[in-house]
């Protein structure tokens, strides 16, 4: 048994928790506060709140509210920032995903300077989709800012991918995921996204997204420097089968944990926190612990810019603790 103690595991996309969204009007700061603590109380040491595609004022009025909150004792070094998922992505449907197209902005300097304004600085991922016209500039300007840029939601090829890896991108949104059901054989974004080596590949390992095969090839292909999982729990997380009005859809939660919105022929995030796809991906023999911890811990520390000081002390969680549940098969 691999007895290296850690806080847990480092997620960089979570859209809510207990029924509670981050990216909806009704978000309190109490709220936030409430399921944050449940979350890292869940194998969880530190995420991202993940603000998906919304209206201005939406931007306006979550972003303060959620940079306020994390400065609250109980989650400092535990949120460690905020993910913008979005607005500047492909509104085409399937590229698109569970996002309201109607609220997708063409990529602007001026707005997104904006959302850092109303954050307090407290971005630290931004995704775009790479094929959209002023995509490469605002990369290289939200890089400047200190911000991570990751592609996705996209219909990018290689030559779209390449210019924004040059202008500083470094990460693919949940990777092999936010594409329409049917894409060219040859020239389309996971190829593409595989090709470029400058971009690491945030994947979501919940047993719904991606099939056994993919996840194999992806970290066959990339390598375990250039992986991370996520899981995009969504707000619904934690929450028991049924039919649910999540991110501005209408979702259903199956019993074996696959949420999807049968309409628009989508995934509406997972119902999983990072421990449970941790424990998937262990489940596939795919990685020794050493490198689980890898790509759970140490890849999402680093492409934010932190490390495992960061990280608050308050919530550990010793390996042994977790041995019952986060085990190889």
């Amino acid at each position: 048994m691999y007895n290296k103690t850690i806080p847990g595991f480092i997620d960089l996309q979570v859209n809510g928790f207990f029924g509670v969204d981050f990216s909806s009007e009704d978000l309190t700061e109490e709220k936030f506060i409430r399921v944050s603590k449940a979350l890292l109380e869940r194998g969880c040491a530190g995420f991202l709140a993940t603000v998906i595609t919304s209206s201005e004022a939406l931007y306006q009025r979550n972003l303060p509210l959620i940079a306020k909150a994390m400065r609250s004792p109980e989650l400092q070094g535990g949120v460690l920032g905020i993910h913008a998922e979005g607005p500047f992505l492909n509104k085409r449907p399937g590229a698109v995903g569970a996002h309201n197209p109607d609220w997708i902005r063409s990529p602007e300097t001026a707005f997104f300077k904006q959302m850092l304004d109303w954050a307090e600085g407290t971005i630290k991922i931004l995704t775009l989709a790479a094929e959209v016209p002023g995509a490469a500039e605002l990369t290289a300007f939200a890089v400047e800012q200190g911000v991570t840029v990751s592609l996705g939601h996209q219909l990018a090829q290689g030559d779209d991918m390449r210019a924004c890896a040059a202008a500083g991108a470094t990460l693919l949104t949940h990777f092999g995921n936010g594409l329409p059901n049917d894409i060219n054989r040859h020239h389309n974004p996971i190829w593409a996204g595989l090709a470029e080596d400058k971009l690491t590949a945030m994947i979501i390992t919940d047993g719904h997204h991606l099939p056994p095969a993919l996840i194999k090839a992806i970290i066959r292909t990339k390598g375990t420097k250039q992986i991370i999982v996520t899981s995009d729990a969504s707000p619904i997380a934690g929450l028991p089968p049924g039919h649910y009005q999540v991110l501005d859809n209408k979702a259903i939660l199956e019993v074996n944990g696959l949420l999807h919105n049968p309409e628009k022929q989508c995934l509406v995030g997972s119902s999983s926190t990072i421990l449970d796809c941790v424990n998937y991906l262990a489940s596939l023999d795919l990685l020794s612990p050493e490198e689980l911890v890898k790509v759970a811990f140490d890849n999402p520390l680093e492409a934010i810019g932190l490390d495992a000081q960061s990280v608050s002390g308050s919530n550990q969680y010793a390996w042994e603790q977790q041995a019952k549940r986060f085990v190889r098969k």
